[in-house]
């Protein structure tokens, strides 16, 4: 099994598709190794992809506040993203706006999560969003119709599909019964830990 440090400096130099071309760096996952919950949404944001970290824009900051209405310690997550690259379109100005990775894109960076998830060893493994959901419970998988139910991994993780934060952010009139759920989710991930 290779170590988080060793994944996170060969995922660094990462070609293994075109998106490394436009991204400021990679984002690799953070958090305690060996820990119960591991977290996995879709791909960097604009804020992730300069700062280098996870879930540090506004979707991480919602998702901060849901943890914490959970009962969820975000220092005790594994925190990370199925693509590692952000994908993005220049839009007016200087604005850089995200583009959902394509299904090769998805496949290259297979490798890493699987490194991440072979690492850390968690019990549950919380997918957050459709392309999280897709990349490892397959790509027919709907969030929207099988959001909440429980699948086994092949090596003994429990994994659970939810929303990405970002989709909460943009339900404006629905915001409220969005949130609600999505924290509702979050504490079904952290029942399963027992």
């Amino acid at each position: 099994m290779t170590s988080i440090k060793a994944l996170r400096a060969q995922a660094a130099a990462c070609t293994r598709c075109d998106l490394y071309k436009n991204a400021t760096q990679t984002v690799f996952g953070e958090g305690p190794v060996h820990t119960p919950l591991m977290l996995m949404g879709e791909t960097p944001g604009d804020k992730e992809d300069k700062a280098g970290h996870v879930f540090v824009g506004p979707a991480g900051h919602l998702l901060d506040e849901a943890l914490a209405d959970a009962g969820i310690d975000r220092a005790g997550v594994y925190l990370t993203n199925a693509v590692k690259h952000f994908k993005w379109e220049k839009g007016p100005g200087k604005v850089r706006i995200h583009k959902t990775p394509n299904r090769t894109e998805q496949k290259a960076c297979e490798v890493w999560w699987r490194g991440e998830l072979d690492a850390v060893q968690p019990k549950v493994l919380g997918l957050l969003g459709s392309v999280a959901a897709k990349a490892v419970l397959g790509p027919s998988f709907l969030v929207t119709k099988e959001r909440g139910r429980w699948f086994e991994l092949d090596n003994g993780v429990s994994a659970i599909a939810t929303v990405h934060p970002s989709s909460i952010l943009r339900a404006r009139d629905r915001y409220e019964k969005e949130y609600a759920a999505f924290v509702a989710d979050l504490k079904k991930m952290l029942a399963g830990l027992t």
